[in-house]
């Protein structure tokens, strides 16, 4: 499939299938139930994936750890029966976001050329990520979080004060957080959604977000340099082994190097479009709302090709099925 199949055939049908899944995940929306929120919305993604113009195989996608496998790794979705095109997905980003009415909860689609998509196993990556308009390389995962900040500083033209970065509020951070702050640098924490975490710093004057940095999952990782080569900007990352089963998991997935440091390049090798739909209210994205018989979502749609982003605004009868 090229770049032309992407855009005409490929965007809309993705959108619709984020849309889907964030109207059914907001049916649990600060009801406490995370597993419901993530079954509604893979039930809805999954049905309308199926209408999709090509046979796309999931590269990133459920692991199945329920009994629900039908966006596991290695499913064909799509009208077509054979492996055209790599897909990646999250119906549900940030179930714990979700089930307490917090911000940022997405559903994620990313749709890419054939053989494109990093395969990675389901465990950790350390990641740094910022947004685009720097030089190639200008932050790394081999430098310090403070080498990190003075330069971004440096090429902003700003003193490392005015440097924000965001990371996930977890336990395991306590020492990147202690090193950021004496860096100089303000943070961001959030209680998880570390896509929309990357994605902010493609946006800093509208999310305030210069930098991401911190260990997240590695599926997680692949969307967000999706995002990232669709809007521009940079990512590394790193995976993290910690026990027998993650090595397991890197032998079955043939990665052999565990110190390698992947590349935007790395992640994605070929053309991609990126469809994100907010399921809470967000720094980029509005949620669902209902009213009555109704309920507006607000999608963001990008593709590398043509470096598009679009904002969808959608108004949806909830008595007739996402279309």
């Amino acid at each position: 499939m090229d770049s032309v199949d992407f855009g005409r055939l490929c965007t809309m049908g993705i959108v619709r299938a984020t849309e889907a899944a964030a109207l059914a995940a907001a049916s649990f929306t600060g009801r406490g139930d995370e597993m419901g929120g993530d079954e509604a919305a893979l039930d809805a993604m999954a049905e309308q994936l199926q209408k999709l113009p090509v046979g796309g195989k999931v590269i990133v996608g459920e692991h199945g750890y329920s009994d629900n496998e039908q966006l596991v790794a290695g499913a064909i979705v799509g009208v077509g029966t054979h492996h055209e095109a790599d897909i990646a997905l999250m119906p549900l980003e940030g179930s714990s976001i979700n089930a307490r009415a917090l911000s940022n909860a997405l559903s994620v689609i990313v749709i890419a050329q054939k053989d494109s998509l990093l395969r990675v196993p389901p465990i950790y990556m350390e990641k740094i990520a910022i947004g685009p308009g720097f030089e190639q390389g200008l932050v790394g995962l081999e430098r310090t979080p403070k080498d990190n900040i003075e330069a971004l500083a440096g090429a902003k033209g700003v003193d490392v004060r005015e440097i924000t970065v965001c990371i996930l509020d977890r336990s395991r951070h306590a020492k990147l957080i202690e090193e950021v702050r004496a860096a100089g640098a303000a943070i961001r924490l959030i209680g998880d959604g570390d896509i929309a975490g990357v994605i902010q710093t493609t946006d800093t004057d509208e999310t305030g977000i210069d930098m991401y940095l911190g260990v997240g999952g590695a599926d997680q990782g692949i969307l967000a340099a999706a995002a990232l080569r669709c809007a521009g900007g940079q990512i590394e990352g790193r995976l993290i082994v910690r026990d027998k089963d993650d090595q397991k998991l890197m032998a079955k997935y043939g990665i052999e190097d565990v110190t390698k440091i992947y590349t935007l390049n790395d992640m994605i090798a070929g053309d991609v479009s990126f469809a994100a739909t907010g399921v809470t209210d967000g720094y980029l994205l509005d949620g669902v709302r209902v009213m009555g018989s109704r309920a507006s979502t607000q999608s963001i749609v990008m593709r590398a090709s043509t470096g598009s982003v679009r904002i969808v605004d959608t108004m949806h009868n909830r008595s007739h099925s996402t279309s």
